[in-house]
């Protein structure tokens, strides 16, 4: 048996077990949870590669698997996506009086190495809030040349002030799942059947945000811990401003009728699957996030909501066509994926918060292409 194998052994059994302690039904966000962020063990919490361009063809190092990735972000995908997104928080420094940069779930470092690069002098510190041991020590390497600017830390500090980033940090948040199965809501949760996880439902007062038309059998997600991320944010930001990049949709587009499995899906290799039930820890867990109720958990803890468009209009709008002049044919290509709607242009939205009681300016990202009044 493999390492790898031993240690996802290990985490189903500690799951099992969290199971039968709650009575035998968890929560999936609580599953979620542990899935993904168990210390030492989780998918996030472990030393598989998880970012990059390939899957790399597997082989054996003293009996152990290694690799290659099971996805790539935007910063890896092309450095013109970070010297890009540099423009918009070099304007949000000034704008707001700061300088730091807090980016939450750095993943490779890809994103804070292109910032830092850009922007030079004008960011006095860079904290990278990273609950991963394994994580943060890639993100060391890789910022060796900054390492008199980054720090880093595993939780918010009561007090902060800069601009804030998280690249593809809130579908990772654990989320809770509801069925309405004959007309009748229900959450559903993680039970155990035969030895496997298994999912089953309980009856529930929750409910989606907005009323599904219809009464044809659906599942969707719910986002109470990514909501209280941003009402964190907004109690502990005192002066600067917060940019979330992420795939998702409104809330009328969320919770469609005809989007009646849900958005929760897995990536492992390079490849997607929808059975989160399955090969726990090995692979990612994600889901679309509801803009509207991070928007609107954003202005109920007082952030003010500066704007809220695509990735491909942000970018654009941030000058990435004239970063592209110099650039190789090879590299034009890359970037186009950024921006193109079939690639990750449109999927992808950017949402932008100021802390409470600033002054509203209207960053670049969002001077043409707004999409504040869909929300």
């Amino acid at each position: 048996m493999t390492n790898r194998s031993i240690l996802t052994n290990t985490l189903q059994t500690l799951i099992a077990k969290a199971i039968d302690d709650a009575g035998g039904w968890l929560g999936f966000d609580a599953f979620m949870a542990l899935a993904l962020y168990q210390p030492g063990m989780g998918y996030y919490a472990n030393d598989s590669l998880k970012f990059g361009h390939m899957p790399a063809v597997a082989h054996s190092i003293n009996g152990a698997q290694t690799g290659g990735s099971d996805f790539v972000t935007a910063p890896e995908l092309s450095p013109h996506f970070g010297c890009t997104l540099a423009g918009q928080v070099a304007e949000a420094l000034q704008a707001t009086g700061t300088d730091e940069v807090w980016e939450f779930g750095a993943g490779s470092g890809a994103l804070a190495h292109q910032v830092l690069d850009a922007l030079g002098d004008q960011v006095v510190r860079y904290t990278i809030v990273d609950l991963s041991v394994s994580l943060r020590e890639r993100q060391r390497t890789r910022l060796a040349a900054h390492a008199c600017k980054v720090r880093w830390a595993t939780g918010l500090p009561v007090r902060m002030r800069g601009v804030v980033l998280g690249n593809e940090v809130l579908d990772a948040m654990p989320v809770k799942l509801l069925a309405r199965l004959n007309g009748v809501w229900h959450e559903r949760g993680v039970a155990m059947h035969a030895g496997r996880f298994a999912y089953a439902d309980q009856l529930t007062q929750l409910r989606p945000p907005l009323e599904v038309a219809g009464s044809h059998d659906y599942v969707t997600e719910i986002h109470p811990q990514a909501e209280g991320f941003v009402g964190t944010l907004a109690d502990r930001l005192e002066a600067g401003a917060v940019f979330l990049l992420d795939y998702g949709f409104p809330e009328n587009e969320y919770y469609h009728p005809q989007r009646s499995m849900g958005t929760v899906m897995c990536h492992r290799a390079h490849l997607a699957d929808g059975d989160a039930l399955a090969d726990v820890g090995e692979k990612d867990i994600t889901a679309h996030v509801n803009f509207t109720g991070i928007a609107l958990a954003g202005q109920d803890a007082g952030l003010e909501v500066l704007g809220y468009t695509s990735q491909g209009r942000f970018l654009l709008n941030c000058g990435l066509l004239d970063r592209l002049q110099d650039a190789s044919l090879a590299g034009r290509a890359m970037a186009q994926k950024l921006v193109n709607e079939h690639e990750m242009g449109e999927l992808f939205k950017v949402i932008a918060f100021g802390a409470k009681g600033s002054a509203v300016w209207e960053p670049m990202g969002f001077s043409a292409g707004d999409r504040l009044h869909t929300l």
